[in-house]
Parts: C-alpha cells; structure tokens; sequence
C-alpha cells in the first residue's frame, strides 16, 4: 500500500511539531519552578530561620557572660534581679533555644552538626563556671573572703576561664551564622542562575514556535490553502455556467480526489452541453449516454429530447394559436391599464383638492415651506392647515399604508381633522386629536365586520401657533417636533400611540405647551424621509443624519431649505425605489 501524505497527516504533523515544542517549553519550565520551590523552601525554612536562631542564641551567650561579670563585680543578695535573670537564663531560656535549634539543625550538613554539638558542649562547660560562680557567691557575706573573691575574678578576668571558653562559643556560633547565611545567597544566585536559563530556553523556544509556525502557515497555504482556492474558483465557473479549461495537478491527497471528481465534472458537463445544443438545433438523433443509472439530469435531457421531438411536429400551429391569445389579452390589459391608471389620477386630482393651496398656506403660516413627495400616483401623507381663535394650526399625518389604500385613508383623515377643528373651540391639538381619534375609530368600527379589529390609522403631529404671543402647543400620535435653537435640535415627543382604537379604551392625547423666541425653527414630519434606503451601502437614512442635515441648513430661507432636503433625498435614493410617501414642514419664527 502506498503512503498518502493526506491533508490531516499534513496539518497532524504540523501541529504536532508546534506542540512538541510547547511541551518542551511546558516541562523546562515546570523543572525549574519545581527546583527553585525547594530551594526558596530550604531558604524560607531552614537557612534563614537558622540565622535568626543562632543569632538569638549568640546573643543570649552574651547576656549571660555579662550577667555572669555582674554577679562577681557587684555585692549583691541573691535574690538581686541580675542573679534571679541569669538563673532563669540557664534554666529556662536556654534549654528552649536549645530545642529550636537542635529542630532545625536537622536540615544541616554533617559538618554543620557536628560544629554545633561542640558548640553545646562549650556551652556546658561555660555554664558549669557560672554555677561554680553561683555556689562561691551565694551570700552577701561571701564577696568578703578573699580567696573565694580572687578566684570568682581569675574566673571573668581577660582569657579567664569564662572569657576563653565564651570566645570559643562565639567564634563557633558565627562560623555557624556565616554558613547559614552563605547557604541561603547560595539558594538564592542558583534560582536566579535557573530563571535566567529558563528565561534563554523560553526565548529561544518561543523564537523557535514563531519560526516553525510560520514555515507551517507557509506550508498549509502552498499544498492545502492554494489548492482549495483553486478549485473554488472553478466550481464558481462551474456555478456561473461557465465550463473552465483549467486542470490542476494530480496529488497524492484529498485534494488530488477532488480535482479527480471535478475533472469528471467538466467532462460530464462538456458531455450534456454539446448534447444539449445537438437537441437544440433539431439534431433529435445525436448520441448521449447518462453518466449513470442516477444521473437525474442526463435522464431529464434524454425526455426532453423526446418531448422537443413531439412538440415540434405541431409547433408552428401552436405559436400562431397562442399569439392569437396573447395579442388578445395583451388589448385587453392595456385598456384596464389605462382605465385603472386614469381612475387613480383622477383620485390624486381629488386628493389634491383637499390639501391647502400655496396661498392659503402662506397666509396662515408666513416663512414656512412644506415638502411633500408621494410614493405613487396618490399619497397615504397629507398636511392640514386652519385657524382657530387666532391661531394657526397644522399638521403632517401619515396614514397607514401608500398608494390607493393610503389615500382613501386621507379622506377619512382629511374630514376628520375638519370635523374636529370645528367641535373644540379653542384649538388646543390634543383635543383636536381625541376627537379625531373618535371620529376615525367610529368610521372603523361601523365598517368592521363583527369579531374582527381594523387595524387601521395613521400618525400625525400638529401645532398651534399664536404668532401674538409667540406660544406653541403640540400634541402628536409617535411622530415628534423638533425646535432648533441656539444651534441645537430640542426633541418634544408625542404619544405612543396611533390615531385609531384598535384594543382596549380610548386614550387621551397630551399637550405640550412650549415658549417660542424669535428665530426658531421648528420641524414636524412623517417617516417616509427618514426611512428611504440609499446611498453607498443601500441603508436607510436615519434620523440621526436627517438631525444633522436639518442643522446644516439653518442659514438659508425656507424655501431654500426645502430645496436642499429634496435634492438631498433624491441624491441618496439614487436609482432605488422610494420605499414610502415624504412629508416635511418647515417654520421659523
């Protein structure tokens, strides 16, 4: 059997270097934390505490020599405190320092111990001067005899007994002291020697990780990543229709199987094209043979080999005939056409009539401009303008749905407003919306089959100016004001909720009452503007952009302002649809 060096035993062996060489690194690093816990082990535990203990006990030879001097110098009583310190110091302090020390000794070198078992045994014999002192001078009538006084002196005088064998102790004790301490910065320069190795092998093996995955991403691009990219690119051409005459290479892999499949491909399809095209220009008796007993399309070419064969024999009788109905039908739906389009433009005439002329526009609301582009031939927006006990009120509406179904819906909206209006007396806009959300509700309910909810209606906001007093009132179903001011878009809201009862009771629409300053402008709108998808990505143009424009534009009239936003929506719709009917009003104070 041939060795195959398969696509997984390529990326198998690629993987498997990379993490060989993270192993290395993984098990260098854990020997060497794992020497350098024992070593910080041995300092914490043993050398450092055997520096501080025998320190303790360095000192407390001292203390006690000292005491020792004391107690032959000064004529005291034994109960003198010095004296009672120095017994307790042989009999108490001592033993225990004794304990500790021969604990840790334990961890020490041969050498080590056997150093401080003579030490111990010097200790013995200094202390068993002390208790010669103690028994010569355990009166205070004893400092008088002269012979028990010279000899206590001989004792603590300079290289006495005492004085040699202390200094014997000491020289022992800081030998000791020195060792522990040497072996400590020993531990100490030999786990700084480890991590600096482990710090070379982790470098040098890193670099080593980089190298190889690198050479190992060169090597999976050149013999897999190509190759891949290669077939897909003829697969694509396959897709597009298109038979490629490029070949690749025969492999040893899986990728050599499939190319082995896709050249098969391309000659099955070369096979069915030159088979189709000797059934298309009338050849009936060209030979093809399907690839396979499933070869669904070679079967489905050979039926309709047979199919063309029998339907060309009556063909021509049969275009005629079916040119004769479509001419027919096609006279038919062009005289619906044309009645159906010549209805829906006498119906945008009608629209038109009940939308405020140009005039009367300008009479009630000086300054303003109104852009209002309809989706279709007829528009689901409408704006309404009136006066009411002197003030002027308006209103952008958008209706639900466009086209026809939009526009029966402004009508209704239309009336409403006028119904309204001339029912509350004061002109205060929520008011005139509760009203209006009766009157389209009743409308709604009368014509609804029973069990059955119409959701049906539309958005709207209004205004009510008293150009007098310079007060604004608003009130509005989802679609807001906006006040610019100082160069900032001030945002007033509206309800959330539609003109319309579809579920539930009635809810009452709130006013908002807002002080207006010379030169502000304000802005109410439908959602179609906001909502057109366009510009380089064919995404909607949001309110955020429409925000921004609006501030852009401050500086110029209102017509020109009305200008500038239509040439803008036109130029980022572009060639697409407008998705919905537009309608903007501008005012400025």
């Amino acid at each position: 059997m041939n060795f195959r060096f398969t696509i997984g035993r390529k990326i198998g062996a690629g993987f498997g270097i990379l993490i060989l060489f993270t192993l290395m690194v993984f098990l260098y690093t854990k020997t060497t934390l794992d020497a350098s816990r024992e070593i910080n082990a041995q300092n914490i535990n043993v050398n450092t505490p055997s520096v501080d203990v025998l320190q303790e006990l360095k000192i407390l030879m001292l203390k006690s020599k000292m005491l020792a001097t004391n107690w032959v110098k000064d004529q005291t009583s034994p109960d003198h405190p010095e004296k009672q310190e120095l017994i307790r110091l042989m009999e108490n302090s001592y033993p225990k320092l004794k304990h500790q020390v021969l604990e840790i000794s334990n961890n020490w070198s041969k050498g080590e111990q056997d150093t401080l078992t003579n030490v111990f045994g010097e200790i013995d014999t200094l202390f068993g001067f002390y208790e010669d002192i103690k028994g010569w001078l355990n009166t205070f009538d004893s400092y008088i005899e002269p012979t028990v006084k010279m000899m206590a002196e001989y004792m603590i005088s300079q290289d006495g007994d005492i004085d040699r064998e202390s200094k014997e102790v000491l020289v022992n004790l800081d030998w000791l002291i020195d060792k522990q301490r040497g072996n400590s910065t020993l531990g100490s320069e030999k786990m700084i020697s480890s991590f600096s190795k482990l710090e070379n092998v982790v470098f040098w093996l890193g670099f080593a990780l980089v190298i190889g995955g690198v050479l190992i991403a060169m090597f999976t691009v050149r013999t897999i990543v190509k190759p891949v990219q290669q077939l897909k690119k003829l697969l694509l051409l396959l897709g597009k229709g298109i038979i490629p005459e490029e070949k690749i290479s025969p492999r040893q892999d899986e990728i050599g199987d499939m190319s082995i499949a896709l050249s098969d491909l391309v000659t099955g399809f070369k096979r069915t094209t030159e088979f189709a095209n000797q059934v298309g220009s009338g050849n009936f008796q060209s030979d093809y043979q399907p690839l396979s007993q499933q070869d669904t399309l070679g079967h489905s070419l050979l039926g309709m080999r047979k199919d063309l064969h029998e339907l060309t024999s009556n063909l021509e009788q049969k275009v005629q005939e079916r040119t004769a109905t479509i001419e027919a039908q096609k006279g038919e739906i062009e005289v619906l056409l044309t009645h159906v389009t010549d209805s829906i433009r006498y119906a945008k005439r009608i629209q038109e009539a009940i939308l405020p002329p140009p005039g009367f526009v300008k009479n009630i609301l000086p300054n303003s401009f109104i852009l209002y582009k309809p989706k279709d031939i007829v528009s689901g927006d409408f704006y309404w303008i009136n006066s009411k006990n002197g003030k002027s009120i308006f209103a952008a509406v958008d209706c639900t749905g466009h086209g026809v179904p939009g526009a029966f819906m402004t009508i209704i909206g239309h009336n409403g407003l006028n119904h309204a209006i001339n029912k509350i007396n004061d002109g205060r806009p929520s008011l005139i919306l509760d009203e209006l959300n009766k009157e389209v509700s009743s409308t709604f309910r009368q014509h609804s089959q029973e069990g059955t909810t119409i959701k049906d209606g539309m958005d709207i906001s209004m205004c009510a100016i008293d150009f007098k007093t310079l007060e604004l009132e608003f009130a509005a179903a989802f679609n807001p004001l906006w006040l610019v001011r100082d160069g900032a878009v001030q945002e007033v809201t509206g309800n959330k909720f539609p003109i319309g009862e579809f579920i539930g009771e009635t809810q009452k629409f709130t006013n908002h009452k807002i002080q207006l300053q010379k030169g502000d402008s304000i802005y109410i709108f439908s959602d179609g503007y906001a909502d057109q998808f366009g510009g380089p990505r064919g995404k909607k143009f949001m309110y955020r952009q429409l925000k921004s424009l609006i501030l852009k534009i401050q500086p110029l009239e209102m017509e020109k302002q009305k200008k500038v936003l239509n040439e803008e929506i036109e130029a980022w719709r572009g060639n697409l649809e407008q998705v919905d009917d537009i309608c903007v009003i501008g005012l400025r104070i």
